[in-house]
């Protein structure tokens, strides 16, 4: 009987740490990020600011992302958001400014790696008709930080290589 109150105390402090992690590894829609981007195509790299959320409790998700050493390169997008659509994944359609639309795939990749998260994004701009693709291998560091490595590709030649750092909101 002396045992009983450490026990439930373990079993509490260990039930709550399992918790906490399990909802560490869920993807987070609601986030803001600063991305260094290097150009391979046009030789110029720079900085941008995105940010993402949810629309309350809803599953309608708002987007932006502004260049921060480029004028006219911003954009604004909005989408709605299937979550589990088969195998884990989640999958946002979006439209967005300059006639883009397009379809994100995200992922938590967990049982490869606690914290790693997988990527692909399929857009295309209405104006141009310009296929692009972006592949993106992220890490949670903790619940509130990623780290996230991209590639992004437009009609088949690479683009733009990225480096972003994450806040969870």
């Amino acid at each position: 009987m002396k045992h009983i109150l450490p026990i439930l105390t373990l079993t509490t402090l260990a039930a709550a740490a399992s918790a906490q992690s399990a909802a560490a590894a869920g993807l987070s829609y609601n986030r803001a990020g600063l991305s260094y981007n290097t150009d391979a195509a046009a030789g110029d790299n720079g900085y941008s600011a995105s940010v993402e959320a949810l629309v309350g409790s809803s599953n309608v998700w708002v987007g932006a992302t502004a260049e921060l050493d480029k004028s006219g390169a911003d954009s604004v997008s909005v989408g709605y958001l299937f979550k589990n659509v088969i195998a884990g994944i989640d999958a946002t359609a979006f439209v967005g400014s300059n006639d883009a639309y397009g379809i994100v795939a995200r992922r938590t990749l967990s049982e490869v790696v606690a914290g790693l998260e997988g990527r692909i994004v399929w857009s295309q701009n209405g104006g141009s008709n310009t296929d692009s693709f972006v592949y993106e291998l992220a890490y949670n560091v903790n619940s509130k930080y990623q780290v996230a490595v991209s590639v992004a590709d437009a009609n088949g030649v690479d683009d733009q290589t990225s480096v972003t750092v994450r806040y969870n909101f």
